[in-house]
Protein backbone atom coordinates (compact mmCIF):
# COMPACT_ATOMS: atom_id res chain seq x y z
CA UNK A 1 0.00 0.00 0.00
CA UNK A 2 2.83 2.36 0.86
CA UNK A 3 4.52 1.65 -2.47
CA UNK A 4 1.21 2.19 -4.25
CA UNK A 5 0.67 5.50 -2.47
CA UNK A 6 4.19 6.62 -3.33
CA UNK A 7 3.63 5.57 -6.91
CA UNK A 8 0.41 7.54 -7.15
CA UNK A 9 2.04 10.55 -5.55
CA UNK A 10 4.97 10.35 -7.94
CA UNK A 11 2.65 10.01 -10.90
CA UNK A 12 0.66 13.02 -9.80
CA UNK A 13 3.85 15.03 -9.35
CA UNK A 14 5.01 14.09 -12.84
CA UNK A 15 1.61 15.04 -14.26
CA UNK A 16 1.70 18.42 -12.51
CA UNK A 17 5.27 18.94 -13.64
CA UNK A 18 4.36 18.20 -17.23
CA UNK A 19 1.41 20.60 -16.99
CA UNK A 20 3.61 23.35 -15.61
CA UNK A 21 6.23 22.69 -18.27
CA UNK A 22 3.58 22.79 -20.97
CA UNK A 23 2.17 26.12 -19.82
CA UNK A 24 5.07 28.28 -21.09
CA UNK A 25 4.98 26.37 -24.36
CA UNK A 26 1.28 27.14 -24.76
CA UNK A 27 1.90 30.79 -23.99
CA UNK A 28 4.77 30.97 -26.47
CA UNK A 29 2.44 29.71 -29.18
CA UNK A 30 -0.09 32.47 -28.55
CA UNK A 31 -0.05 35.13 -31.26
CA UNK A 32 0.37 38.26 -29.19
CA UNK A 33 2.05 41.54 -30.10
CA UNK A 34 3.05 43.99 -27.38
CA UNK A 35 3.15 47.59 -28.62
CA UNK A 36 4.39 50.56 -26.57
CA UNK A 37 3.14 53.75 -28.24
CA UNK A 38 2.34 57.34 -27.41
CA UNK A 39 -1.20 58.00 -26.18
CA UNK A 40 -3.67 58.97 -28.91
CA UNK A 41 -1.22 58.18 -31.69
CA UNK A 42 -2.72 55.67 -34.11
CA UNK A 43 -5.81 55.51 -36.30
CA UNK A 44 -8.88 54.47 -34.32
CA UNK A 45 -9.49 51.25 -36.28
CA UNK A 46 -5.92 50.23 -37.12
CA UNK A 47 -5.40 47.83 -34.21
CA UNK A 48 -8.78 46.14 -34.69
CA UNK A 49 -8.13 45.72 -38.42
CA UNK A 50 -4.72 44.19 -37.78
CA UNK A 51 -6.14 41.77 -35.23
CA UNK A 52 -8.99 40.71 -37.54
CA UNK A 53 -6.73 40.19 -40.52
CA UNK A 54 -3.87 38.38 -38.78
CA UNK A 55 -5.41 36.76 -35.73
CA UNK A 56 -2.71 38.44 -33.65
CA UNK A 57 -3.83 39.96 -30.36
CA UNK A 58 -2.37 43.46 -29.81
CA UNK A 59 -1.61 44.72 -26.33
CA UNK A 60 -1.30 48.47 -26.87
CA UNK A 61 0.31 50.14 -23.85
CA UNK A 62 0.93 53.89 -23.89
CA UNK A 63 3.43 56.40 -22.54
CA UNK A 64 3.62 60.20 -22.66
CA UNK A 65 7.38 60.85 -22.57
CA UNK A 66 10.37 59.47 -24.45
CA UNK A 67 12.18 59.22 -21.14
CA UNK A 68 9.58 56.69 -19.95
CA UNK A 69 10.08 54.51 -23.02
CA UNK A 70 13.85 54.76 -22.73
CA UNK A 71 13.82 53.81 -19.04
CA UNK A 72 11.52 50.85 -19.68
CA UNK A 73 13.71 49.43 -22.45
CA UNK A 74 16.97 50.13 -20.60
CA UNK A 75 16.04 47.63 -17.88
CA UNK A 76 16.10 44.81 -20.44
CA UNK A 77 13.44 42.16 -21.14
CA UNK A 78 10.69 44.78 -21.34
CA UNK A 79 8.40 42.33 -23.16
CA UNK A 80 7.60 44.91 -25.87
CA UNK A 81 7.78 44.06 -29.56
CA UNK A 82 7.30 47.60 -30.91
CA UNK A 83 8.44 50.93 -29.48
CA UNK A 84 7.84 54.42 -30.84
CA UNK A 85 10.91 56.56 -30.00
CA UNK A 86 11.49 60.04 -31.38
CA UNK A 87 14.37 59.96 -33.85
CA UNK A 88 16.59 62.43 -32.01
CA UNK A 89 17.94 62.08 -29.49
CA UNK A 90 16.09 58.96 -28.30
CA UNK A 91 16.32 56.49 -31.20
CA UNK A 92 19.77 57.86 -31.94
CA UNK A 93 21.18 57.05 -28.50
CA UNK A 94 19.02 53.95 -28.12
CA UNK A 95 20.79 52.43 -31.12
CA UNK A 96 24.16 53.21 -29.54
CA UNK A 97 23.00 51.68 -26.25
CA UNK A 98 21.77 48.51 -27.96
CA UNK A 99 18.10 49.08 -27.10
CA UNK A 100 16.87 48.22 -30.61
CA UNK A 101 17.53 45.46 -33.13
CA UNK A 102 17.90 45.51 -36.88
CA UNK A 103 14.78 45.32 -39.03
CA UNK A 104 14.74 42.62 -41.70
CA UNK A 105 13.55 44.78 -44.60
CA UNK A 106 13.41 41.76 -46.91
CA UNK A 107 10.21 40.77 -45.06
CA UNK A 108 8.56 44.18 -45.51
CA UNK A 109 6.85 44.19 -48.88
CA UNK A 110 5.47 47.69 -48.25
CA UNK A 111 8.82 49.28 -47.39
CA UNK A 112 8.85 51.01 -50.78
CA UNK A 113 5.82 53.07 -49.66
CA UNK A 114 7.94 55.10 -47.24
CA UNK A 115 8.67 58.80 -47.76
CA UNK A 116 12.24 59.08 -49.14
CA UNK A 117 12.71 62.55 -47.64
CA UNK A 118 11.94 61.26 -44.14
CA UNK A 119 14.18 58.24 -44.70
CA UNK A 120 17.00 60.53 -45.82
CA UNK A 121 16.66 62.61 -42.67
CA UNK A 122 16.54 59.50 -40.50
CA UNK A 123 19.63 58.01 -42.16
CA UNK A 124 21.77 60.75 -40.59
CA UNK A 125 21.11 59.14 -37.21
CA UNK A 126 20.22 55.59 -38.26
CA UNK A 127 22.67 54.83 -41.09
CA UNK A 128 21.06 52.74 -43.78
CA UNK A 129 17.69 53.07 -42.02
CA UNK A 130 18.64 49.86 -40.27
CA UNK A 131 16.72 50.09 -37.01
CA UNK A 132 13.48 52.02 -37.60
CA UNK A 133 10.79 53.23 -39.98
CA UNK A 134 9.24 56.73 -39.93
CA UNK A 135 5.86 56.90 -38.21
CA UNK A 136 4.81 60.55 -37.85
CA UNK A 137 6.62 63.83 -38.43
CA UNK A 138 5.35 66.88 -36.53
CA UNK A 139 6.41 69.98 -34.60
CA UNK A 140 6.28 71.75 -31.26
CA UNK A 141 3.67 74.48 -31.57
CA UNK A 142 1.43 76.92 -29.74
CA UNK A 143 -2.16 75.77 -29.30
CA UNK A 144 -4.86 78.33 -28.57
CA UNK A 145 -8.54 78.49 -27.84
CA UNK A 146 -9.14 81.29 -30.32
CA UNK A 147 -12.13 82.85 -28.61
CA UNK A 148 -10.66 82.66 -25.09
CA UNK A 149 -7.31 84.11 -26.17
CA UNK A 150 -8.94 86.99 -28.04
CA UNK A 151 -11.14 87.72 -25.05
CA UNK A 152 -8.12 87.82 -22.74
CA UNK A 153 -6.04 89.89 -25.15
CA UNK A 154 -7.72 91.20 -28.33
CA UNK A 155 -4.41 92.30 -29.90
CA UNK A 156 -2.43 89.18 -29.02
CA UNK A 157 0.46 88.43 -31.44
CA UNK A 158 -0.82 85.18 -32.92
CA UNK A 159 2.27 84.46 -35.02
CA UNK A 160 5.08 84.47 -32.49
CA UNK A 161 6.58 82.70 -29.48
CA UNK A 162 6.23 86.11 -27.82
CA UNK A 163 2.69 85.01 -27.07
CA UNK A 164 3.90 82.39 -24.58
CA UNK A 165 7.53 83.16 -23.83
CA UNK A 166 7.24 86.76 -22.68
CA UNK A 167 6.14 86.75 -19.03
CA UNK A 168 4.08 89.92 -19.36
CA UNK A 169 2.18 88.29 -22.23
CA UNK A 170 1.65 84.90 -20.63
CA UNK A 171 0.31 86.60 -17.51
CA UNK A 172 -2.72 87.70 -19.52
CA UNK A 173 -3.82 84.06 -19.94
CA UNK A 174 -3.17 82.78 -16.42
CA UNK A 175 -6.84 82.91 -15.48
CA UNK A 176 -8.05 80.89 -18.49
CA UNK A 177 -5.42 78.16 -18.26
CA UNK A 178 -1.81 77.84 -19.45
CA UNK A 179 -0.19 74.42 -19.96
CA UNK A 180 3.27 73.30 -21.10
CA UNK A 181 4.53 69.90 -22.18
CA UNK A 182 6.27 68.06 -19.37
CA UNK A 183 9.32 67.51 -21.54
CA UNK A 184 12.69 69.22 -21.05
CA UNK A 185 13.88 67.83 -24.39
CA UNK A 186 11.14 69.82 -26.11
CA UNK A 187 10.68 72.97 -24.08
CA UNK A 188 14.27 73.90 -23.19
CA UNK A 189 15.58 73.71 -26.81
CA UNK A 190 12.68 75.88 -28.02
CA UNK A 191 13.37 78.47 -25.32
CA UNK A 192 17.08 78.40 -26.22
CA UNK A 193 16.21 78.98 -29.87
CA UNK A 194 13.89 81.85 -28.87
CA UNK A 195 16.80 83.41 -26.94
CA UNK A 196 19.04 83.07 -30.04
CA UNK A 197 21.10 80.35 -28.38
CA UNK A 198 22.01 76.93 -29.73
CA UNK A 199 19.13 74.51 -28.95
CA UNK A 200 21.71 71.70 -28.84
CA UNK A 201 24.10 73.56 -26.58
CA UNK A 202 26.47 71.76 -24.23
CA UNK A 203 26.94 74.97 -22.26
CA UNK A 204 25.17 74.79 -18.90
CA UNK A 205 25.17 78.60 -18.66
CA UNK A 206 22.98 78.71 -21.77
CA UNK A 207 20.62 76.17 -20.21
CA UNK A 208 20.52 78.32 -17.07
CA UNK A 209 19.53 81.30 -19.23
CA UNK A 210 16.62 79.30 -20.66
CA UNK A 211 15.68 78.16 -17.16
CA UNK A 212 15.73 81.76 -15.89
CA UNK A 213 13.09 82.65 -18.47
CA UNK A 214 11.03 79.59 -17.52
CA UNK A 215 11.17 80.58 -13.84
CA UNK A 216 9.70 83.95 -14.81
CA UNK A 217 6.92 82.21 -16.74
CA UNK A 218 6.28 79.63 -14.03
CA UNK A 219 3.77 81.65 -11.90
CA UNK A 220 1.37 81.74 -14.86
CA UNK A 221 1.62 78.05 -15.84
CA UNK A 222 -1.22 75.96 -14.44
CA UNK A 223 0.10 72.56 -15.44
CA UNK A 224 3.00 70.65 -17.03
CA UNK A 225 1.44 67.71 -18.86
CA UNK A 226 2.16 65.70 -21.99
CA UNK A 227 -1.16 63.93 -22.55
CA UNK A 228 -4.01 65.34 -20.45
CA UNK A 229 -3.63 68.76 -22.04
CA UNK A 230 -5.42 67.40 -25.10
CA UNK A 231 -8.68 67.03 -23.20
CA UNK A 232 -8.05 70.25 -21.29
CA UNK A 233 -7.90 72.16 -24.57
CA UNK A 234 -10.87 70.32 -26.04
CA UNK A 235 -12.94 70.81 -22.86
CA UNK A 236 -12.16 74.49 -22.43
CA UNK A 237 -10.04 74.03 -19.29
CA UNK A 238 -6.95 75.47 -20.99
CA UNK A 239 -6.85 78.41 -23.37
CA UNK A 240 -3.22 78.20 -24.47
CA UNK A 241 -0.64 75.43 -24.49
CA UNK A 242 2.87 74.57 -25.61
CA UNK A 243 2.18 71.25 -27.31
CA UNK A 244 2.74 68.81 -30.12
CA UNK A 245 0.91 69.55 -33.35
CA UNK A 246 -0.64 66.08 -33.66
CA UNK A 247 -2.06 66.29 -30.13
CA UNK A 248 -3.59 69.68 -30.82
CA UNK A 249 -5.22 68.35 -33.98
CA UNK A 250 -6.89 65.72 -31.79
CA UNK A 251 -8.03 68.42 -29.33
CA UNK A 252 -9.47 70.51 -32.16
CA UNK A 253 -11.34 67.50 -33.52
CA UNK A 254 -12.80 66.61 -30.12
CA UNK A 255 -13.96 70.18 -29.58
CA UNK A 256 -15.70 70.18 -32.96
CA UNK A 257 -17.34 66.81 -32.36
CA UNK A 258 -18.63 68.03 -28.98
CA UNK A 259 -20.05 71.17 -30.64
CA UNK A 260 -18.00 73.41 -28.36
CA UNK A 261 -18.51 77.17 -28.91
CA UNK A 262 -14.83 77.75 -29.60
CA UNK A 263 -12.08 76.77 -32.01
CA UNK A 264 -8.76 75.15 -31.14
CA UNK A 265 -6.03 76.40 -33.48
CA UNK A 266 -2.38 75.58 -34.12
CA UNK A 267 0.15 78.43 -34.41
CA UNK A 268 3.50 77.88 -36.12
CA UNK A 269 5.65 80.66 -34.64
CA UNK A 270 7.48 82.83 -37.15
CA UNK A 271 10.74 82.49 -35.21
CA UNK A 272 10.77 78.78 -35.97
CA UNK A 273 10.32 75.73 -33.81
CA UNK A 274 11.46 72.19 -33.13
CA UNK A 275 10.47 69.57 -35.65
CA UNK A 276 10.79 65.84 -35.07
CA UNK A 277 10.19 62.39 -36.52
CA UNK A 278 8.64 59.71 -34.36
CA UNK A 279 9.69 56.25 -35.48
CA UNK A 280 8.72 52.63 -35.01
CA UNK A 281 11.43 50.23 -33.92
CA UNK A 282 11.76 46.71 -32.54
CA UNK A 283 13.30 46.57 -29.05
CA UNK A 284 16.24 44.28 -28.49
CA UNK A 285 14.98 41.02 -27.04
CA UNK A 286 11.45 41.49 -28.39
CA UNK A 287 9.65 38.18 -27.76
CA UNK A 288 7.72 38.23 -31.04
CA UNK A 289 10.09 39.56 -33.70
CA UNK A 290 8.27 38.07 -36.70
CA UNK A 291 4.92 39.42 -35.50
CA UNK A 292 6.53 42.84 -35.09
CA UNK A 293 7.58 42.71 -38.74
CA UNK A 294 3.99 41.88 -39.71
CA UNK A 295 2.85 44.95 -37.76
CA UNK A 296 5.38 47.24 -39.45
CA UNK A 297 4.39 45.97 -42.87
CA UNK A 298 0.72 46.49 -42.05
CA UNK A 299 1.04 50.10 -40.88
CA UNK A 300 3.05 50.99 -44.01
CA UNK A 301 0.09 50.20 -46.25
CA UNK A 302 -1.32 53.30 -47.90
CA UNK A 303 -4.90 52.81 -46.74
CA UNK A 304 -3.76 52.03 -43.18
CA UNK A 305 -1.33 54.95 -42.95
CA UNK A 306 -4.01 57.27 -44.31
CA UNK A 307 -6.26 56.52 -41.33
CA UNK A 308 -3.65 57.80 -38.91
CA UNK A 309 -2.76 60.75 -41.14
CA UNK A 310 -6.38 61.94 -41.27
CA UNK A 311 -7.07 61.21 -37.60
CA UNK A 312 -4.17 63.39 -36.43
CA UNK A 313 -3.80 65.82 -39.35
CA UNK A 314 -0.26 64.53 -39.60
CA UNK A 315 2.49 63.81 -42.06
CA UNK A 316 3.05 60.07 -41.80
CA UNK A 317 5.83 57.86 -43.09
CA UNK A 318 3.85 56.61 -46.10
CA UNK A 319 4.64 58.81 -49.12
CA UNK A 320 1.36 58.92 -51.06
CA UNK A 321 -0.94 59.99 -48.23
CA UNK A 322 -0.48 63.74 -48.85
CA UNK A 323 -2.25 63.53 -52.20
CA UNK A 324 -5.22 61.86 -50.49
CA UNK A 325 -5.51 64.27 -47.58
CA UNK A 326 -8.25 66.94 -47.37
CA UNK A 327 -6.98 70.24 -48.86
CA UNK A 328 -7.02 72.00 -45.48
CA UNK A 329 -4.49 69.43 -44.20
CA UNK A 330 -2.44 68.98 -47.37
CA UNK A 331 -1.96 72.76 -47.55
CA UNK A 332 -1.35 73.26 -43.84
CA UNK A 333 2.23 74.57 -43.37
CA UNK A 334 2.26 73.00 -39.92
CA UNK A 335 1.76 69.55 -41.44
CA UNK A 336 3.65 69.85 -44.71
CA UNK A 337 5.99 72.83 -44.25
CA UNK A 338 6.76 74.75 -47.45
CA UNK A 339 10.39 75.79 -47.98
CA UNK A 340 9.95 79.16 -46.22
CA UNK A 341 8.58 77.49 -43.08
CA UNK A 342 10.97 74.53 -43.26
CA UNK A 343 13.89 76.97 -43.23
CA UNK A 344 12.85 78.14 -39.74
CA UNK A 345 12.63 74.65 -38.24
CA UNK A 346 15.36 72.92 -36.24
CA UNK A 347 15.96 69.48 -34.80
CA UNK A 348 17.57 68.35 -31.57
CA UNK A 349 20.45 65.94 -31.21
CA UNK A 350 21.94 63.82 -28.48
CA UNK A 351 23.92 65.77 -25.92
CA UNK A 352 26.45 64.53 -23.34
CA UNK A 353 24.87 62.62 -20.49
CA UNK A 354 26.10 65.05 -17.85
CA UNK A 355 24.51 67.96 -19.74
CA UNK A 356 21.28 66.01 -20.17
CA UNK A 357 21.22 65.23 -16.45
CA UNK A 358 21.79 68.90 -15.64
CA UNK A 359 18.89 69.87 -17.92
CA UNK A 360 16.62 67.30 -16.29
CA UNK A 361 17.51 68.49 -12.79
CA UNK A 362 16.81 72.09 -13.65
CA UNK A 363 13.55 71.05 -15.30
CA UNK A 364 12.42 69.51 -12.02
CA UNK A 365 13.16 72.82 -10.32
CA UNK A 366 11.17 74.70 -12.96
CA UNK A 367 8.14 72.46 -12.49
CA UNK A 368 8.19 72.79 -8.72
CA UNK A 369 8.96 76.51 -8.89
CA UNK A 370 12.02 76.14 -6.63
Amino acid sequence: MLRRWLGLALGAAVTVGLSVAAAPMARSEEKVLNVYNWSDYIGADVVAQFEKETGIKVNNDTFDANETLEAKLSTGNSGYDIGVPTLTPFLQRGITAGLYQKIDKSKLKNYGNLDPDLLKTMAKYDPGNTFAIPWISASDIIAINVEAVKKAWPDAPLDSWDLMLKPENLQKFASCGVEFLDSPTDVIPVVLHYLHLDPNTHNTDDIKAAADLMFKLRPYIRKFDSSGYINDLAGGDACIAFGWSTDVSVAAKRAREANKPYTIKIIMPKEGTLTYIDTMAIPNGAPHYDLALQWLDFVMRTEVALQTAKEYSARVGEITTKAQMPPEIANDPGVYPPPAVAATLFTIEDIPREVDKFRNRIWTRIKTGR
